[in-house]
């Protein structure tokens, strides 16, 4: 057999793994994962908005410290870094092959799946990390001003940090408005999902998509505002960025609607998890 039919050969058995069960298996625990997580934070920060925070923070570090309080504690978060792990293997798979959605195989669609399969790897190492005994105290907004802070050393570290700023607020924005125009319904097997379940299902996508897209365009604001005055203090992680909402002049009472929308959003990642195209 010569070498292109081999080469045909092996990109159509890879094909094969990336459409396998398993495959699909590991994805849809990882969007459990997903959910589990945004609850989580959407909890705390629905505590922090009523006075009643009791010290935790409002993003991956308290979510996994709560998390681990629970009975059998461990092997949850260990089962969500695991998750967030297939997660990242299976958006890998749509950026080699394309997605199943409409469009999945187009150049933007496997661009974007490659952002995620980063972002979610990422936070898998993080998950793993915590559970293998790194229970790092750090808050988001620490880490966030650290991370910042070295990248403001570097030669045009400015340009690089807002760059990466509007790149995030834009990307909320976007995600906003798609959630309002629910094109989340082109990911989704909507036949199968029952009519009487359908408007939940919009009711947590469109409220939950909303609130999730405010939560980036503010960490994507609060990262201009670091390179417009190269100072890492202005940058802020998500706990910063919900705990903002709470200095506006609608007060205590946004952060409460973001807060909740944010958990909406994981109880919406646990429907995708049963419904979406994989």
């Amino acid at each position: 057999m010569n070498a292109p039919a081999v080469m045909r050969r092996g990109r159509r058995s890879a094909k094969r793994a990336a459409d396998s069960s398993m495959l699909e298996g590991v994805a849809r625990a990882g969007m459990v994962a997903q959910g589990v997580l945004y609850i989580l934070v959407g909890l705390a920060a629905l505590r922090i908005a009523f006075g009643d925070s009791g010290g935790n923070q409002a993003d991956q570090s308290g979510a996994l410290r709560e998390l681990a309080a629970r009975p059998f504690g461990l092997l949850l978060v260990w089962a969500v870094g695991i998750g967030l792990a297939g997660l990242a293997v299976w958006r890998l798979s749509e950026a080699v092959f394309g997605a199943s959605e409409k469009g999945g195989r187009k150049k933007r669609k496997r661009l974007m799946s490659a952002g995620r399969f980063v972002v979610y790897a990422v936070l898998a190492v993080s998950v793993l990390s915590f559970a293998n005994g790194a229970r790092s105290s750090g808050s988001s907004d620490a880490k966030s001003e650290d991370i910042t802070a070295r990248a403001l050393s570097v030669p045009a570290g400015e340009l690089l940090v807002g760059g990466v700023g509007v790149v995030v607020a834009a990307f909320g924005a976007w995600g906003a408005v798609q959630a309002l125009r629910r094109k989340y319904h082109d990911q989704l097997r909507m036949s199968r999902i029952p009519r009487r379940n359908r408007k939940w299902v919009d009711l947590l996508g469109v409220s939950g998509g909303v609130a999730r897209g405010a939560v980036l365009v503010a960490l994507g604001f609060f990262a201009m505002e670091a390179a417009w005055s190269s100072d890492a203090d202005e940058v802020k992680g998500m706990d910063g960025a919900l705990r903002s909402f709470a200095d506006t002049p609608a007060g205590p009472w946004l952060l409460a609607a973001i807060a909740l929308g944010v958990a909406l959003y994981g109880l919406f990642s646990l429907m995708l998890a049963r419904w979406r195209r994989v």
